[in-house]
């Protein structure tokens, strides 16, 4: 991965936001939360100003205009530039064509899994597979709400990633599970542990 002077998803989905048109960082912060990004990008109100702050030291993004109203503070109105729309269109393509190897807590947990006693590994497994399938019905219903409401596929492709990949999780979690709970894991565990738990 190419190193960024703005490194931050965040940032990314500034950028993508005045790429639409100029505004202010409290109109893209409600923006993000509308249209769902909020579940994908990790921010807040601080971090969302730190972040136009520093697009603006890189040259990605310019104040545009200010705006004075009298029932509020003067605002600063950000728009992209072209060395922004450039970066926003060279980070997205290495996103989109470049896998990257991420580390997920989960995957924290696998690599570390057998220092749970095996009974109670299924039993924390059965309660992930219940809260997976719970959020694979949730998903679901939100992809269902929005297409019959007539928003087009293209807008919900986010959450057709989210879905395949709890279904996905739900299935392996599944599996694991089962093989977990046989008598083979189970003597295994027992006698590589004896005397030590």
């Amino acid at each position: 991965m190419k190193r960024r002077k703005v490194s931050n998803p965040l940032a990314l989905a500034v950028l993508a936001e005045l790429f639409a048109e100029p505004m202010h960082p409290y109109e893209m912060g409600r923006r993000l939360k509308e249209h769902g990004k909020d579940r994908d990008i990790k921010y807040n109100r601080g971090s969302l100003y730190m972040v136009v702050e520093q697009l603006t030291k890189a040259g990605f993004i310019a104040e545009h205009e200010t705006v004075r109203d009298t029932q509020r503070p003067e605002r600063t109105i950000y728009a992209i530039t072209d060395a922004g729309r450039t970066e926003l269109y060279d980070w997205m393509r290495e996103l989109v064509a470049t896998p990257v190897h991420e580390y997920p807590s989960f995957g924290v947990a696998l690599s570390l899994l057998v220092v749970l006693p095996p009974e109670e590994t299924v039993q924390l497994l059965g309660r992930r597979l219940e809260a997976l399938t719970a959020e694979v019905a949730e998903i679901g219903d939100t992809i269902r709400q929005n297409t019959e409401q007539g928003l087009d596929w293209w807008f919900l492709i986010e959450e057709e990633y989210r879905l395949a990949m709890r279904e996905a999780e739900r299935g392996y979690v599944a599996s694991l599970a089962e093989r977990l709970a046989g008598p083979d894991y189970h003597r295994m565990w027992h006698e590589f542990f004896r005397g030590r738990t």
